[in-house]
């Protein structure tokens, strides 16, 4: 009888509906966001940590020579300005199933129409977290194609730079 019910609610947490959470974020980074007492991890991306540094293209010489200075610049903050810039002090939706390991609900995040998590990646603020998701490979590789945040210099995932720092 009580294996039966493990197996209900195993079901049951599985293909569990769908929840809406509206209301003004606190963006705690660029994949990271509160409303009210609801903490969120927008699905399917990784954002650079807060403390993480990356480079970007300070001075190229010539393509003859093909030698390019870099200068670090602190890509976690540049990440969640960006995410705060597009927000705007806007009222967005959170949708999610499920929580992560921390008690973050995994959530997909929009203001208006506007899917943030994808637009995060697509504009190079955030890359793809392929580990638990393909679905914003696509917009990863315009990123890097145009060029676009990260893009633009060198980075690490952020993943690893978690795991050396």
């Amino acid at each position: 009888m009580f294996t039966r019910f493990i197996i209900i609610f195993l079901i049951f947490i599985s293909n569990g509906a769908a929840e809406e959470i509206s209301g003004l974020p606190k963006i705690i980074d660029g994949d990271t966001i509160h409303i009210n007492n609801y903490k969120f991890r927008l699905e399917g991306i990784d954002a650079p940590e807060m403390r993480q540094q990356c480079q970007k293209e300070s001075l190229k010489v010539s393509s003859i020579i093909g030698f390019t200075f870099y200068k670090d610049y602190s890509c976690g903050k540049v990440s969640k300005e960006k995410l705060i810039s597009k927000i705007r002090g806007s009222k967005i939706k959170c949708i999610f199933t499920t929580k992560d390991k921390y008690k973050r609900y995994i959530a997909t995040c929009y203001k208006e129409k506007i899917n943030l998590n994808q637009w995060m990646v697509r504009n190079g603020y955030a890359i793809a977290y392929r580990r638990y998701s393909k679905k914003y490979v696509p917009d990863e590789d315009f990123a890097k194609e145009k060029k676009l945040g990260l893009w633009q210099g060198k980075f690490i995932s952020p993943e690893k730079w978690r795991k050396l720092n």
